[in-house]
Formats: structure tokens, sequence, C-alpha cells
């Protein structure tokens, strides 16, 4: 994986002025479009469209400061249809306006070319393990909320609140297959991972087709296919943020699994009062890579 996303790297730089054509990068890598934005976000920290953006913007700079060509010229040739929109591109990398960074000279904030490397990691063993389910539904409220990185998302912790404490017990008695337990479930997820985009969250229980899921409730079906199922326990959601990004970092570089598009969810086994530390399994949905 590190030299798919080193390609990856190599076909941006080839690209700075076209289109960049992920699809068929990741066809000829024996790998997924999904799988390959994923992994490229969790591993450099931003987005795959972020680095680019950064990178166009960075040798742009170049162009822009030495005066080889008008402002329009430059804006087309890195595929911006007009200079105002380049302007807004590079006034929001580099923190000045192109016509004040010829004038000035700068200053700029260049993005240096990624490089990705092999590190030895893995000395504190994972604990996970693959499942196959068939088509099953998850029940629940569900709303659309903004994708937070780090810390509790305050939409998400909103909308579980706002629950009446009769209300979880009641999904509790509904669900009747894995993942089992309560369920904070993340679908429609941006392949990106852009920090601030929609997805859609639902609190909820999983529920085979038996089930008569009430009318109040949202559903999600989800299709059949396997899993790889991460255990952890600490301190919440801290430790659920750390495994997930060992997944990226650790697990999926030395397994034969990619990632497939479905939702992730986080079946809660054991909680603390206050919600301060949990025993959680991390579902996510995966394929042989």
């Amino acid at each position: 994986m590190i030299a798919w996303l080193n390609r990856l790297v190599d076909l941006v730089e080839d690209n700075l002025t076209e289109e960049l054509d992920v699809v068929r990068l990741a066809a000829t890598l024996g790998t997924t479009e999904y799988h390959l934005r994923r992994m490229f976000s969790s591993l450099a920290g931003m987005p795959l469209s972020e680095y680019v953006r950064r990178r166009r913007m960075t040798v742009a700079a170049t162009e822009v400061v030495t005066g080889s060509g008008d402002l329009l010229g430059i804006a087309v040739r890195y595929g911006y249809g007009s200079a105002e929109a380049f302007g807004r591109a590079f006034q929001s990398v580099h923190g000045i306006s192109p016509g004040r960074a010829r004038r000035d000279g700068g200053p700029f904030r260049a993005q240096p070319r990624l490089t990705f490397r092999l590190t030895v990691e893995g000395a504190r063993p994972m604990d996970v393990r693959i499942v196959t389910r068939p088509d099953f539904r998850l029940a629940g409220h569900a709303t659309r909320v903004p994708l937070v990185h780090e810390g509790i998302n305050p939409a998400i912790q909103q909308h579980v609140t706002s629950l009446p404490p009769q209300e979880h017990q009641r999904l509790k008695a509904l669900g009747d297959a894995e993942p089992r337990g309560l369920l904070a479930v993340s679908d429609d997820i941006d392949p990106d991972r852009r920090e601030g985009t929609e997805l859609t969250y639902l609190h909820g229980v999983a529920v085979t087709d038996e089930v008569e899921v009430p009318d109040d409730l949202d559903v999600l079906p989800v299709t059949a296919g396997s899993w790889a199922v991460f255990r952890a326990e600490g301190p919440y959601p801290q430790t659920l943020q750390t495994v997930w990004a060992a997944t990226a970092t650790e697990w999926f570089p030395s397994n034969p699994w990619r990632l497939r598009p479905g939702p992730e969810v986080v079946a809660v086994l054991d909680r603390a009062d206050d919600f301060s530390t949990a025993t959680v399994e991390l579902w996510l949905p995966v394929e042989a890579g």
C-alpha cells in the first residue's frame, strides 16, 4: 500500500495542471478509489483533494511571483475557470492574493511533496476478527452531522442526549443481530473524510428482517459482506479514534483486506455511567484486497 500511495503522489505531480484520474490509477493498482482515498487521508492527515489543491497553489506561486504570464492564463492552466476562482484558492492556501503576492514577492505557505515510508509498528497486538454477515438493517434515530476528527462531536452528543432514557431501552430490546448493543453508525461519509463535511449519523441497533421496526424510527439497509471488527477499551472517544488511526497505519498495510463502501459502526459493549470510558467494537466494511 505504501507503493500505491507514492505512485498516487507521483501522479499528482505529473498532473498538477490536469484533472487527476484516481479511478483509473486505483484500477491499475488493483484496488478501489474508495480505499485509496481513505487510506491517503488517514495517513497524510489531509484529504487527497486538499493535498492536490495545496500542491497546485505551491507550484502556481512560482509562476505568480516571477510574472510568467497574466493571472488569468495561470488560472486556466491550473484548471480554474476564472481569475477570481483561482484567487480564492490561492488566498485560502497562502493567505495572500495573487496580485499582492506578485507585487510583494510573498509570503507563501508551501506544501512540500509527500513521501510515504514504511515504519516498524505493531508492537502492541490489535484485537480484531473478520465477520461475514448477510443483509441486515440498522434501525434508530438518524440525523445529519458534520465530520469531526478529534474529540467529542457536539452535534452527535446533542442528538443522543436529546433522546429520553427509556428510548435507549426500547432500542436495545429491538436489536436482534450483530453488531450487538446500542450502535453509533456513520454512513454516507465523504470519501476524502474532509473535516466539516456532512455524514449521516444513526443511534440505534442492528435488526434482521423478522423484526417489525416502528414507524417512528429511521432504517438503513446494509448489504451482505465482510467486516473487520476491532475491539478496544479505555477513555472515550479518544481510544476509539486511536484504534481507527491504527487500522490505517498498521492493520490495513499488513493485511490482505481493503475498505469497501458501507457504514462504519461502533458498538458500545460496556461503559462508565458518565461515558468517560468504554469498551467498544469498531466495525469496518472490508473486502479481500
